[in-house]
């Protein structure tokens, strides 16, 4: 079992939390003007790299609070978290 370390509980087992996509994705500034097609590259099309990778998790059994984390995607390796309101750290 993997522990997250939840920003506001601290570390959880795995089954506590929700993946919520991709971190860091803007909302459209004007979403009434966008074609299909344009809304379909923003709900759909992510990015979908090999290694560190920010995301958006909750804590769905827990504090209910979403926070972003970074996730190297080939180990699954939790690299950091933090709280949607602080800058993403830099993972060298």
């Amino acid at each position: 079992m993997q522990l997250i370390s939840c920003p506001w509980c601290g570390p959880r087992e795995e089954i506590e939390f929700h993946y919520g996509g991709q971190a860091h994705v803007a909302y459209p500034s004007s979403p009434a003007t966008l074609s299909d097609r344009e809304w379909g590259d923003y709900l759909f099309f992510r990015d979908n790299p090999k290694g560190p990778f920010a995301e958006r998790w909750v804590h769905s059994t827990g504090c209910r609070r979403w926070f972003n984390a970074i996730r190297d995607t080939a180990t699954h390796q939790v690299l950091a978290v933090y709280r949607p309101d602080e800058p993403k750290p830099v993972i060298s």
